[in-house]
């Protein structure tokens, strides 16, 4: 007979942007599985802990050392469930959580939706690996900022009057700037020389800032984005110009949309996605590391189109017995996710799931009593939970977690 709930050592991989040493939620929450054998160095950056069967980092059995995905085809039936098998058409786990420690932007960049991601998979696998779509969800585990999706387009319309930015406005009618003439301007900035892309930055800086209207972060961000990669990186007029630039607090989420622009700037996140890695980038990295231009701006959604429409709240959540648990519910099949939070001495009954979880613990102690047994849990600890399981979580002491699922 297999166990439900099953404990996983995760890894955590190492990209520029990354947090350093101990300042990476990321590691230091890898660090925390006892006998995981991850050794953090402090002079490295360390970007992101995935948990799941991807098999660019997959996770594995405490334990057994076995691949997680090796137990799941295994007990496919027992772990993941036929009502998830039949709706992906497979037994690996449809969704891939991650935690990310953000220090400087990351790419400017978009996930391709099924079709294209297919077409590059086919011609390319080494660098696209998957045939599939990654809409995602962005949590904020502390202070948290990004840019995602355009701007309205009235605001957008303002700025690109600015002197220095009316050279890239396609030649039409202010009545008729729509979203076929903001590809344009993304196009057009995507693509534009360095030495433009420096000038503009330099001219947009000796503006007054009140002529930035509501957007006076523009020049104030200006400076350290061109610190953390370049003043000709292409990237900052499109993510300062044409985008939403959010500030979001512990609790706050954000929803993705495949083929969604959008960039990571700084903080601490639980990620979750459609399983794929599938990425096109333009803009916040080496030229030689960007994407063709035309794919990118060819595929892009203009969804969100406002800081509003890119929020994913949290509601109570249904199957939670005392009420200490919220549920993210993005516009998309793959998966949900729950926040637990227990104060010192308090529980919470979450009812069974049926389909398979990944649950990790970002804070404080406690016990989780399933499937028959009792479990530690403690900050960095991960679990895998079987389909058709009841959870029991106690805190000793304040205690929060994240569960992705399928159902």
């Amino acid at each position: 007979m297999v166990n439900k709930v099953i404990q996983l050592r995760c890894d955590c991989n190492q990209y520029p942007w990354g947090k350093q040493g101990r300042e990476s939620l990321a590691a230091t929450l890898c660090e925390k599985t006892p006998g995981n054998g991850f050794k953090l160095d402090e002079s490295k950056s360390y970007a992101e802990m995935w948990m799941g069967t991807y098999p660019t980092l997959p996770s594995y059995v405490l334990e057994t050392d076995e691949d997680l995905q090796d137990v799941l085809d295994k007990h496919s039936d027992e772990l993941i469930g036929q009502n998830v098998i039949k709706k992906f058409g497979h037994s690996k786990l449809p969704y891939l959580p991650k935690v990310l420690s953000i220090a400087k932007a990351l790419p400017l960049q978009l996930h391709p939706n099924k079709e294209l991601a297919a077409k590059l998979h086919a011609k390319d696998p080494e660098q696209f690996t998957d045939a599939n779509h990654k809409p995602e969800i962005a949590l904020a585990l502390g202070p948290f900022e990004a840019f995602v999706g355009f701007k309205p387009l009235k605001d957008i319309q303002q700025l690109m009057e600015l002197e220095p930015l009316q050279k890239f406005l396609p030649e039409i009618k202010k009545a008729d700037f729509d979203d076929q003439a903001l590809k344009h301007v993304v196009k057009t900035l995507l693509k534009a020389s360095e030495d433009d892309v420096r000038k503009t930055n330099e001219a947009l800086l000796k503006l007054p800032k009140e002529r930035f209207g509501r957007e006076t972060y523009i020049p104030e961000l200006i400076p350290r984005l061109s610190e953390q990669y370049d003043v000709e990186d292409n990237g900052t007029l499109v993510a300062l110009i044409t985008m939403n630039y959010l500030q979001l607090n512990e609790g706050d989420s954000i929803y993705i949309p495949a083929d969604g622009i959008h960039a990571y700037l700084s903080g601490d996140i639980i990620e979750c996605m459609a399983r794929s890695d599938n990425v096109l980038n333009t803009g916040f990295c080496p030229r030689a590391d960007r994407n063709n231009v035309d794919t990118f701006v060819g595929c892009l959604t203009f969804n969100p189109h406002d800081t509003s429409e890119a929020i994913l709240k949290p509601r109570k959540f249904d199957g939670s017995k005392n009420g200490k648990t919220q549920i993210y519910a993005p516009p998309m099949s793959e998966f949900n996710m729950l926040m637990t939070t227990l104060n010192d001495g308090e529980n919470d009954i979450i009812r069974a799931i049926g389909g398979p979880s990944i649950m990790i613990v970002s804070e404080g102690e406690g016990t989780l009593e399933a499937d028959g047994k009792e479990h530690k849990l403690s900050a960095g600890y991960i679990f895998f939970i079987g389909q058709g399981t009841e959870l029991k979580f106690s805190a000793t002491k304040k205690l929060k977690a994240f569960t992705a699922h399928a159902e």
